[in-house]
């Protein structure tokens, strides 16, 4: 009998086992599944960058999702960023205080209690072709997802145009330069013809700066993230802050000073009468002349 209940332990142990290994792999399938769910639901093929494809695309994108820790987090997203060659242009961490207020548990203690929730706008910019990369790498930080916005702009005809017009403006430029050479005798002919080189020459560049800006952008694409976590509660135990009659003497001490005080008062009203004796001897004497003449 002892034999048969040791082998029947043995046997449920083991069971147990493999149940838990179970439901161990079953946990970790739907969290991978969970992963790759919230990979898919971010990512879009306005993401992907065609290779072949002549079209110029400056592509952004906006996102904002809940985490379990934003400052985890945030360091996940900067680390992402610079394993595929992009760069944080703006990061604003901070944690904003939703309320604050003080609890007396003893004479000398109070505890003092602060939710508040913290919250991180970031910045990054990434090369167009790992802009799919890094949306997936991301993804894996949510916890929940409050919207995705991708754009893809086409800037092929905007180049273009960009590119004629400086083209234009450079055979404008020559132009100029060899009537102002061969032409130009009258000063005034010769100023209007400068004061049009200016601004052939001053249009040339706009062109030339805004197909370099537009370029950057087609190379590196914008992401901006905006990441938040659950409302957090800080409690902290501090000491008590004594009003100002809690370090007032006893009422014996208070009232010997008091007689102090009065005395020190009483010494300088009669110093005060010794200093102004001649008002009191004018005084005195106008009294009694004034009794003596002007009283009958």
């Amino acid at each position: 009998m002892i034999k048969i209940a040791k082998r029947c332990l043995t046997l449920l142990t083991v069971i147990t086992v493999l149940i838990s290994c179970k439901k161990s792999e079953a946990g970790e399938e739907i969290a991978d599944a969970a992963i790759a769910t919230a990979s898919d639901t971010i990512s879009s093929s306005a993401a992907v960058e065609k290779e072949g494809s002549t079209r110029k695309f400056i592509r952004t994108a906006d996102l904002k999702f809940k985490v379990k820790n934003v400052t985890q987090s945030t360091y996940a997203i900067e680390n992402i960023t610079n394993k595929f060659d992009g760069f944080v242009t703006y990061t604003n961490l901070q944690s904003n205080i939703i309320d604050k207020f003080e609890t007396k548990v003893s004479l000398d203690s109070t505890l003092e209690t602060t939710r508040y929730s913290v919250e991180n706008n970031i910045t990054i910019r990434v090369p167009n072709k790992r802009l799919d990369t890094v949306i997936k790498s991301i993804a894996k930080q949510i916890d929940f997802l409050d919207f995705r916005i991708i754009k893809a702009d086409d800037v092929s005809l905007k180049i273009l145009s960009n590119q004629l017009s400086q083209k234009r403006s450079s055979n404008n430029e020559k132009r100029i330069e060899k009537a102002i050479d061969t032409k130009g005798k009258k000063i005034n002919d010769i100023i209007d013809a400068e004061t049009k080189l200016a601004t052939q020459k001053e249009q040339n560049d706009n062109s030339k700066l805004e197909n370099l800006s537009i370029q950057d952008q087609v190379n590196f694409s914008t992401l901006t993230i905006q990441i938040y976590q659950r409302e957090s509660v800080k409690q902290e135990m501090v000491a008590n802050t004594q009003d100002y009659n809690y370090y007032k003497p006893n009422i014996g001490i208070r009232i010997l000073d008091s007689l102090k005080t009065g005395w020190y008062v009483l010494q300088d009203i009669i110093v005060f009468l010794f200093e102004i004796w001649w008002l009191l001897f004018i005084t005195i004497g106008g009294f009694f002349l004034y009794k003596k003449y002007f009283k009958k």
